[in-house]
């Protein structure tokens, strides 16, 4: 991790050099660029490997969604005398960071902060794409689960063979089990629909 950006509030002009982010960060090696503003950020985002946030917590979650359209990345918070006084009340916001930097770190200190921010990101980003395919799963199943109901129903057929038809319709059309399954399922609401008040399946 070499390359940061750092987003500053307007109001931490009024703090020392040693305590800005982008002072400190330069001094020991790290290719920093600062943005105040979106438009700034967006320009310099493609190159960082972080985003080192100078602001106040209830800031953090706007700006990390905006981030993160641009690009997912780890997101540090710099916890200076400005930003830890202007978050005094947002210590209970839901707001999610990587880790933290402080201005009286040393140099090895705010490297080793950075690994282990580094590696907090991924583990999370792991986390969230696993999430994302359990979700997807269990999604694909209640397709399936309606399709086998239903071919049950006009079938008059039990649920392994409704799954094997099913599997076998996939395989002849070669689609995934779930495309064909949302599409029977979308056939027969749609035709359900179309029947006369009153003799809609229950």
């Amino acid at each position: 991790m070499r390359s940061l950006l750092v987003i500053h509030h307007e109001a931490a002009a009024t703090e020392t050099k040693e305590s800005k982010p982008g002072s400190v960060l330069t001094s020991i090696g790290f290719q920093v660029t600062l943005a105040d503003g979106e438009e700034r950020a967006a320009r310099g985002i493609a190159e960082a490997d972080a985003a080192v946030l100078h602001l106040p917590v209830s800031r953090i979650k706007a700006w990390s969604e905006f981030l993160h359209q641009w690009k997912r990345m780890p997101l540090i918070w710099w916890c200076s005398a400005f930003s830890a006084s202007a978050s005094l009340d947002a210590c209970e916001d839901d707001v999610v960071i990587d880790g933290i930097l402080t201005p009286h770190m040393e140099s090895h200190e705010i490297h080793w902060a950075l690994q282990f921010a580094a590696r907090a990101f991924f583990q999370r980003e792991q986390w969230l794409e696993e999430r994302k395919q359990l979700l997807a799963r269990v999604e694909e199943r209640k397709w399936i689960d309606q399709a086998k109901a239903i071919l049950c129903e006009i079938k008059g057929i039990n649920e392994a063979e409704a799954y094997d038809m099913l599997r076998k319709q996939a395989m002849n059309e070669r689609k995934r089990m779930v495309d064909v399954a949302t599409s029977i399922v979308k056939v027969y609401e749609i035709l359900q629909e179309s029947k006369p008040k009153g003799t809609k399946r229950k």
